[in-house]
């Protein structure tokens, strides 16, 4: 499970690794909201039997179809908030640099509804930066990219971009710890964060999945 051994790198990157050793063991349908250029699909697919992608980027998801090379990835070209998967379909589901495009909260809730109880969310995320309280995480930031520049090769990603973020790391946190309680939230050096959240299994008497309130 070696990412950077692909040759590829940049800050989204980066983070595959750290992804794939959340992979929950036995995982069968997993899915990557906003699959890019689809290197983490192609990853994913190594260690699951069913992977399906969804991007809302015609040009880019094609480019990605292509290059899939016959793994038999299921990819969609639509929106994940509207596009009809069926509710808690997925036990593993990716989210890289994407929930910055959209409404967090909307989009938080929408992942949680389409894992299934017991399965596992994995968010790296964009947030805007707050001064001074962040300059120590901006600074730990262009220390590492610049040490890591000096020994890979930087990737050019397809896949659009949009800067500066509207939530800020601060709010990201507490969106999360409302919707998603339980959740892990940890900064991460290359200007990201990271949100864990592994969905309960136990119901409350009525029959709601612990951990759905928000």
């Amino acid at each position: 499970m070696d990412p950077v051994g692909s040759g590829q790198w940049n800050h989204n990157i980066h983070y595959h690794r750290l992804i794939l050793r959340t992979l929950p063991p036995g995982a069968v349908h997993c899915l990557d909201v906003g699959c890019g250029d689809g290197v983490l699909a192609r990853k994913l697919r190594e260690f699951v039997p069913h992977v399906s992608v969804i991007d809302r980027d015609g040009p880019i998801i094609d480019a990605a179809r292509r290059d899939d090379g016959g793994l038999g990835i299921e990819y969609i070209h639509g929106d994940f908030l509207r596009h009809d998967f069926a509710p808690e379909s997925f036990d593993f589901i990716t989210c890289v640099a994407v929930l910055h495009h959209l409404d967090a909260a909307a989009g938080l809730r929408r992942l949680r509804d389409l894992l299934k109880p017991g399965g596992m969310l994995v968010v790296i995320g964009l947030a805007e930066a707050r001064l001074p309280a962040d300059v120590p995480y901006e600074l730990a930031g262009a220390i590492v990219h610049r040490f890591l520049l000096w020994r890979r090769t930087w990737t050019d990603s397809a896949a659009p971009t949009f800067y500066p973020p509207p939530e800020t790391y601060a709010g990201m946190r507490r969106v999360a710890k409302t919707i998603l309680p339980g959740s892990q939230f940890h900064r991460r050096a290359l200007w990201r964060y990271s949100l864990t959240w592994a969905k309960p299994t136990a119901t409350h008497p009525g029959g709601k999945p612990a951990g759905n309130q928000d």
